[in-house]
């Protein structure tokens, strides 16, 4: 666990962050996430293809398209759309990136419920991209209720551990 909070709080000391993911469909923990960035002083950029617009503030189609490059990418979303992620933000030279999972951080635990892709995590670790492949800002930056539980329930189990 502790190498994934010194991840934690390397991704976290970065200022500006791109959300990839939100969704005006429906409540997501990329939506919490967004505003929890948002709320806690971040520079935040919500990117999905689809939106022009999220809670007020401009949606971006892709990470090119920012007004300023990111720190660091958030990404929850489909697995398929990690990797075209973190192949953007090789191109752009992001060097944080967190892919989020419901269940921690063990490969193969959560295969619905997940936007880990282990060849974006191999692409992000040959770039020298630090990488948290799982888990969830949630659980770190001001955690409700149900977050501070699932993070003390994945590190009982084991779930919070990174290679």
């Amino acid at each position: 666990m502790a190498k994934l909070d010194s991840m934690v709080q390397d991704f976290l000391a970065q200022k500006r962050i791109a959300v990839v993911g939100v969704s005006d469909k429906r409540e997501t923990g990329c939506n919490a996430a967004y505003k929890n960035f948002k709320d806690a002083g971040y520079e935040v950029y919500a990117v999905n293809p689809r939106l022009a617009s999220f809670q007020g503030e401009a949606c971006y189609p892709d990470l090119a398209s920012l007004p300023s490059k990111p720190d660091a990418v958030f990404i929850l979303a489909n697995p398929s759309v990690t990797d075209k992620v973190v192949s953007q933000c090789v191109d752009l030279g992001v060097k944080h990136v967190w892919m989020h999972c419901m269940m921690g951080t063990k490969p193969g635990l959560a295969a619905g419920m997940t936007s880990v892709s282990q060849s974006a995590v191999d692409v992000c670790k040959a770039n020298g991209i630090a990488v948290i492949p799982g888990s969830c800002p949630n659980q770190f930056l001001n955690p409700d209720g149900g977050h501070k539980f699932m993070r003390g329930m994945w590190k009982l189990f084991g779930f919070m551990n990174v290679n």
